[in-house]
């Protein structure tokens, strides 16, 4: 495996992110790629940029992205590079900050290199395996919180069954609500649905790096490269509520899971 450093995944993500924020609330072309999910010409000029340059790092490495057709090759390499050139495109079209570039570095499964470049916020997050994560160089870490109730949830609303939680801000991009957690700006995200691995894999690796319990809706672990690149769901918290928060939704996600 080549010698990789995050500092020069995060510099390629930086590049990325600094040519979608040259067009951020300018014109765009925005369509449906099916109905109630858009994507830009941005998305495209993104996923082209960091398809060339991550391959310039490694040559070997597969390459997943919501906006490249699978074609599967990935599959059989234990390296595989995951991204979602603008996650949060809702946020990016609509002309606000929520959205960021996500680029993680897969290796045997699990993520080892982590990168959220979020320019519109001024933000840069980043992680590698065994050695933390940071958000603008300065280490971060979830917050203490062991009670349910009470946790702050990055949402704008809450079923009646969770009235108890605590609805703080929500942008657009899935990752930057799991980078919260992370921070200790929110204590749980949660998601039951069906969802792709280029939305959470950076951002897994953040949050368990400064110390969240991540792991899909039902409680079991997240593995990535797998053949349909989804999971149910993502569960993120502090280590003191995983167990209630697994407790509580089990019956909504075994519900939800059967497709």
């Amino acid at each position: 495996m080549p010698d990789i450093s995050p500092g020069a995944v995060a510099a390629v993500a930086a590049e990325a992110a600094s040519k979608a924020r040259e067009r951020w609330q300018g014109e765009l072309d925005v369509w449906e790629k099916e109905p109630g999910h858009p994507v830009s010409d941005v998305d495209l000029l993104v996923d082209d940029f960091l398809r060339a340059e991550l391959y310039r790092l490694d040559p070997g490495a597969g390459y997943l992205s919501e906006e490249t057709i699978d074609d599967g090759a990935r599959l059989g390499k234990s390296r595989v590079w995951v991204v979602d050139p603008i996650d949060g495109t809702r946020d990016f079209i609509r002309e606000r900050t929520g959205w960021c570039v996500s680029v993680a570095l897969i290796d045997g499964g699990q993520p080892v290199i982590g990168v959220l470049e979020a320019p519109a916020r001024g933000e840069r997050w980043l992680a590698a395996a065994g050695q933390g994560a940071t958000r603008n160089g300065k280490p971060i870490a979830v917050s203490g919180r062991t009670q349910l109730t009470g946790a702050r949830v990055p949402a704008h609303h809450v079923p009646k069954a969770d009235a108890d939680l605590i609805c703080v801000d929500q942008p657009n991009s899935i990752a930057l609500r799991i980078a919260m957690v992370a921070a200790g700006e929110a204590d749980i995200l949660a998601t039951l649905r069906w969802g792709h691995e280029w939305d959470v894999g950076a951002a897994a690796l953040i949050a368990s790096e400064a110390g969240a319990t991540v792991t899909d809706a039902l409680g079991a672990p997240l593995i990535f490269n797998t053949h349909a690149a989804e999971a149910f769901g993502v569960l993120v918290t502090t280590p003191g509520i995983h167990a209630a928060a697994v407790e509580r939704l089990r019956a909504r996600a075994e519900a939800l899971v059967v497709r």
